[in-house]
C-alpha cells in the first residue's frame, strides 16, 4: 500500500509542522526574537502545509483528500521554499532597493494579525541575523526545510502513479 494512503504519513507531516511552528513561537515569544514580515509569511506556509496535512489525514484512502492534501502541501512547500529564499537575500545581500515591507499584508478577509497577533505580527528586520545554529541562519534552515518538504512531496506525488493499484 501507498505511504500517502496511510494516516501515519499525514500524522507525521502535521507533527513536524506542529514542531516547527512550535519552535518559532518558543524563538518569538521565549528568547524574545522579533519576527519580521518575511518571517511571520514563512510561518503561514508553514502552516498551509499543517492545514494540508489535516486534509490527507481525515482520509488518506480517498483519492480526492489526498489529492487536495498532495496539492496543498507542494503549493505550501514551494511558496515558502520561495520566500525563505528572498527572505535570505535579504540577509545576505543587503540593498536600499529590496527590502521587505514594514507591516504584513493580509487580505481583508483574512486579518491574521489582527485575529492573532500574538502569531501574525511582524516587529522585525528582515535583514538583521538574530539567531543561528551550525553557521546557518534562520531564513538558512528554513531554505532546508521547505527544499526537504519538497522533495518528500514530489516522492509521495510520484508514488501515486507507480503504487498498487488496490
Amino acid at each position: 500500500m501507498l505511504f500517502s494512503k496511510t494516516r501515519l504519513a499525514w500524522l507525521l507531516l502535521l507533527l513536524s509542522i506542529i514542531f516547527f511552528e512550535s519552535s518559532a513561537l518558543f524563538f518569538e515569544h521565549v528568547m524574545n526574537l522579533a519576527p519580521c514580515v518575511m518571517c511571520v509569511y514563512e510561518r503561514v506556509a508553514m502552516m498551509g502545509i499543517g492545514i494540508a496535512a489535516l486534509i490527507g489525514l481525515i482520509a488518506p484512502k480517498n483519492g480526492l483528500l489526498r489529492w487536495l492534501g498532495l496539492a496543498g502541501w507542494g503549493y505550501g512547500a514551494y511558496r515558502g521554499l520561495e520566500l525563505a529564499y528572498q527572505h535570505v537575500g535579504f540577509q545576505f545581500n543587503p540593498s536600499p532597493f529590496a527590502t521587505c515591507d514594514l507591516f504584513v499584508k493580509f487580505p481583508s478577509w483574512a486579518p491574521l494579525n489582527h485575529w492573532a497577533p500574538w502569531m501574525f505580527e511582524a516587529y522585525g528586520d528582515c535583514a538583521k541575523i538574530v539567531w543561528g545554529f551550525l553557521g546557518l541562519s534562520m531564513p538558512q534552515w528554513l531554505v532546508i526545510i521547505f527544499a526537504a518538504n519538497l522533495i518528500v512531496w514530489a516522492i509521495m506525488v510520484i508514488a501515486q502513479f507507480f503504487g498498487n493499484k488496490r
